[in-house]
This record gives structure tokens, sequence and C-alpha cells, in this order.
């Protein structure tokens, strides 16, 4: 067991940074270069040409490491169905914005409609291929499951959605979705182990890609993941979740993703309500704090000790 949680993770961790000097050029000379909106914090004009898409380099690390896994924990096919189903969603989009310079990317009923399908096959697999029950554990309360019947399906769409697109908007500054959710994997993977859930291979490999990935992505970034690196990051938070019955923890190790989203959702509907009012200075919420006066640095250091206090009080809530 120690063997295949360290393997995991240094293999994961390896591929990650043998592929990276090998892939950001690549990237590079296809001219995949990160567009940076006029109206954004004017700190991030000088990000203009900076590869994106470099989730792939994420997905590839985590894939290869545990593929070598699934025999002995099949379990782990949903989570890496998840993750590399809303990775793809993600790359259509980039692919869309980047190479074929359509700024919008997909459209928002085309992206929608794709998480629909995406995570309806999740569920379908769920259901008739694995013995995991949609009941949610209740944090801080042993023992005792949360289970709506019927419900447990259109909750799991919006759950899944919804941290995947929390994720998606959790990507704004260098290395941020990546030190989030390093620490969100690291936490699911000391709950696997503990549990013995059978997942434990494709979480310590998320923990060691996105280590590896993070080398090339903090500040100053020399690669950006892209949509194809958050929102596969948020499917495999959603999936290691509803693997181990924990989708109810996404809330509290998730915080900044629900946070980010949540503040998005309240500017645009304050800012129609009222006419042009805005609540912050622009959202999502990371660049309010840059335009307080906050370092991109700053802000993914404090977003970072918020969520590894967060992990630790969710764990004092499993046992």
């Amino acid at each position: 067991m120690n063997s295949t949680i360290l393997m995991s993770v240094l293999l994961s961790f390896a591929i990650s940074v043998v592929l990276a000097p090998v892939g950001i050029p690549f990237l590079r000379r296809l001219k995949v270069g990160q567009t940076v909106r006029d109206e954004g914090p004017e700190s991030h004009l000088k990000k203009n040409g900076t590869p994106t898409m470099g989730g792939i380099l994420i997905l590839m690390s985590m894939a290869i490491t545990s593929v070598l896994f699934v025999k002995d924990y099949p379990k782990i096919i949903p989570v890496l169905f998840l993750t590399l189903g809303f990775g793809l969603i993600g790359f259509l989009d980039d692919y869309i914005k980047v190479v074929l310079k359509r700024s919008l990317g997909l459209r928002v009923w085309q992206k929608f409609l794709l998480q629909i399908v995406v995570t309806g096959v999740f569920v379908f697999y769920l259901l008739h291929y694995t013995d995991v029950s949609l009941s949610m554990k209740m944090p801080f309360v042993r023992g005792m499951y949360l289970d709506f019947g019927w419900m447990n399906i259109p909750l799991l769409f919006f759950i899944v959605i919804g941290t995947v697109n929390g994720t998606n908007f959790t990507d704004g500054l260098d290395g941020l979705a990546s030190s989030v959710t390093v620490l969100v994997a690291t936490f699911f993977s000391v709950v696997a182990i503990g549990t013995g859930s059978g997942i434990e291979p494709v979480t310590c490999a998320v923990v060691g890609a996105l280590l590896g990935f993070l080398l090339f992505n903090v500040y100053p970034a020399s690669v950006f993941m892209g949509d194809t690196g958050s929102l596969a990051l948020g499917g495999f938070v959603a999936a290691a979740a509803y693997m181990m019955q924990m989708p109810l923890y996404i809330v509290i190790v998730g915080f900044i993703y629900m946070v980010e989203v949540l503040s998005d959702i309240i500017q645009v509907s304050y800012f129609k309500m009222t006419g042009g009012k805005r609540i912050f200075k622009m959202a999502p919420i990371h660049h309010h704090f840059e335009l307080c006066g906050w370092s991109e640095t700053r802000v993914v250091a404090v977003f970072s000790i918020v969520t590894a206090l967060l992990c630790l009080v969710a764990l004092m809530g499993v046992w």
C-alpha cells in the first residue's frame, strides 16, 4: 500500500516535470498563447502570449500513472473518466479560443450540454457498475448519511457541474488553481488511504502531477493550465468526493471554489439590478483583492492557507 502511494505521487510528478520542458515550447510554437482581457487588471497585460492549455501536461501525467493501477484499483475508472471528460470539454473550449481565434470559445449552451452528458455517463457508471451509494456522509457526525432518494441524482448534477465551474473561476492568477487544488487532492488522498477507498492511486497521481506543474505555473508563470486543466481538476474533485460519499465536504475543502463562483454571480446580479453598480472592484474575487493592492503571490498564498486550514478542519470531520 505505502509503495503504491509513493510510486503514484513520484511517478506522476516525474512525468509532469519531464513533459513540461518539452510541452511548453511545443505549445509556444503552436501559438496557443493566453489572450488577456483589456478590462482585467492592468498588471495582467504582460501575460499576453504565455502558453495556455498546459492542463494537457497535468492530464497526461495523472492518466499515464493511474492506468498502471487500474487492474488492482478499478474504482479509479469513474474518477479518471470524469477528470478526462471535463478536460476534453476544456480542451475544445481552449482550442476554439486560442487556435481558431474565436474569443468566446464554446458557446454557453454547448459547454453546458457537454457537461450534462459527461456527468450523465458518470452517474450511470456509478449506479450500474460500482457499489458506491449516492448517499452523503455528514461532516462531524460519525456514521450519519444524508439520502435524498430520487433527488440524489439531480443533486449530483448540481454538485458536479457547480464544482467544475467553481474550479474554472479559480483559475485566474499564476498558480492559484494549482495551489488550491493540490491541497484539496492531498486531503482526498489522506482520506482515501485512511479509509481504503480504492481510489488512492488517482488522488495521489493528481497530487504529483500538480506539484510538477506548479514548478512552471507559479508566478511568473511560464504556462497556464487553461480550461483544459481547470475543468478537469473540477471533475476530479467532484468524482473523488462522490467515490467516497463525501460531496458535502466540497463545501469545506472547496470553499475557495465556491467563493470565486459566488462572487461572480453576486457581481453580475447586483450590476443588473442596480443599473451598473458593483459590490466588488472586479470579479471573480481574486481580482478584487488585486485591485485592493494585493500582489498575485499574496492572493495565492492567502487562498492556499485558507484551503490548507479548511482541509485540516475537514479531516477532523471525517474521523
